[in-house]
């Protein structure tokens, strides 16, 4: 809290969480010595210290001196959420159309989007057709029938 304060950050907590208490026991020896047991206890107490509206090199700053500086024994985990503009979805799609212009010939080696469009509208074609569907069981009643009396009836009557 204190870095947090010379950093000029609007920090509030730390707030307690609840506290994590894992318990096991393990046997002492092996073979019949089975009640012969040692119980181990582990508690993790949690903190929460939030950072509102601050400028994110000078939190990332501060959590690298938390980082650097934090104790034997104490883990530290950071979620960091940066909010953007509604105008970032525009410059994204202005970077891709400069890398598009820069790329050029190369960008079609890749297979046109155009291809990709096509190919799966052959598909679910294909997938939506009532021959594939009654050869997997897809018009079958629910609940374990057959569908069709034979594979060989179904795939030969819808032949193309």
């Amino acid at each position: 809290m204190r870095a947090a304060y010379f950093l000029n950050l609007s920090a509030t907590g730390p707030a307690p969480l609840p506290k994590l208490v894992e318990r096991w026991t393990v046997p002492r020896s092996v073979f019949i010595f089975k009640k012969s047991m040692e119980n181990f206890e582990r508690i993790t107490r949690r903190r929460v210290i939030q950072i509102k509206s601050g400028h994110p090199e000078t939190v990332a700053i501060w959590l690298a001196f938390l980082k650097k500086y934090q104790y034997y024994g104490v883990g530290l985990k950071a979620n960091v959420y940066e909010r953007t503009g509604l105008d970032e979805v525009k410059d994204l799609d202005v970077e891709a159309e400069r890398i598009a212009e820069k790329l050029g010939e190369e960008l079609k080696l890749f297979g046109g989007r155009e291809d990709v469009v096509q190919n799966e509208q052959e598909m679910m074609k294909r997938v939506n057709a009532e021959p594939f569907k009654g050869q997997w069981g897809a018009l079958g009643p629910q609940g374990g029938a057959a569908s069709v009396p034979s594979a060989e009836n179904r795939i030969e009557s819808h032949a193309v």
